[in-house]
């Protein structure tokens, strides 16, 4: 086994706030694997909106979106001080009970995800970094069946920026039943969801359009977008239209929100597809169910970072 020493430094985050919520320090203990648990050496931890918005407590009530409040709301597991850090990449320093001593030395990539059921439901999901302790820090304990053996010759640093993105990425498209052939649309294409449900997508077979910002169109076409609409520029509806050659819409996948909303339904053909994984544009405005979904026979979906599923019939 390798030594592993008592304390370590880590990043705590001691209760909803600012930065100042934020304690940088060198004397917190290293917790020892319990059952079936691994502990990480880590190397490189991604950083991601979720852990921004849980610090701040953004996350609202059903009847108060301003109202403090954190990932989980239907049953709190964040407390506080706790070390945040979802995205987290190491080697297995040492094991608990349980766990095969072949595992020490291997090199990870943590699925950051406390599913706590055994079927497939994500109704009870929580994650590492939130309903436990994360990577903010030189050690991690998790799970073992957690702990993904890696061989790429990527560097730490760039597979830390994956699992938050793609794995929401791949619910999202999984959740909307995203098929071979089908034409999806993307907005906030170029940040790391939005980019990794373009990738994503073409390995499905599918159709990739990318919504993104001037300036970006060139680096969307280069991973796989079909087509870009910039946006802010002209008509939405027409460029969509231009940019889809006059073919149908089959899946929306919305990181905005916002304003573009209502278009993106405008858009989507009916018995279309929506799915959603936050909307950093803010809520929409003047919806309507009924002429927006009802009348079009659409379906809302939602990844599992966000809300339950809605089905519209």
């Amino acid at each position: 086994m390798t030594t592993v020493p008592d304390k370590m430094a880590a990043v705590l985050l001691m209760g909803h706030g600012d930065l100042d919520k934020l304690v940088y320090r060198t004397d917190v203990p290293v917790v020892q694997p319990a059952a079936r648990e691994v502990l990480i050496e880590i190397s490189a931890c991604g950083m991601n909106n979720t852990d921004v918005w849980v610090r701040q407590g953004a996350y609202g009530t059903e009847d108060d979106a301003g109202a403090v409040s954190s990932w989980r709301r239907q049953e709190p597991t964040l407390t506080f001080p706790r070390i945040q850090g979802t995205d987290i990449v190491g080697r297995i320093a040492t094991v608990g009970p349980d766990v095969s001593p072949s595992r020490v030395g291997e090199r990870m990539m943590v699925d950051f995800s406390i599913y706590n059921r055994e079927d497939d439901s994500l109704a009870d999901i929580d994650y590492i970094g939130h309903g436990r302790d994360g990577g903010y820090a030189e050690y991690v304990a998790v799970p073992a069946e957690n702990a993904h053996v890696v061989n790429t010759d990527m560097s730490d640093v760039e597979l830390a920026t994956f699992c938050c993105a793609y794995l929401t990425g791949e619910q999202m498209l999984e959740r909307a039943g995203l098929k071979p052939g089908e034409r999806v649309l993307v907005t906030g294409a170029s940040g790391g969801v939005g980019s990794g449900i373009v990738q994503l997508a073409r390995a499905r077979g599918a159709i990739p359009y990318a919504i993104v910002g001037a300036g970006k169109e060139q680096a969307l076409l280069n991973i796989g977008a079909e087509a870009v609409i910039t946006r802010g520029e002209g008509d939405f509806v027409m460029s969509v239209d231009k940019a889809l050659g006059g073919k149908p819409v089959d899946v929306v996948a919305d990181l905005v929100g916002g304003a573009m909303f209502n278009d993106l339904l405008r858009v989507l053909r009916p018995e279309g597809r929506y799915t959603t994984a936050g909307a950093i544009a803010g809520n929409p405005q003047r919806f309507s169910p009924y002429r927006a979904l009802y009348r079009r026979r659409q379906d809302q979906t939602a990844c599992r970072r966000c809300l339950l599923p809605v089905r519209v019939s």
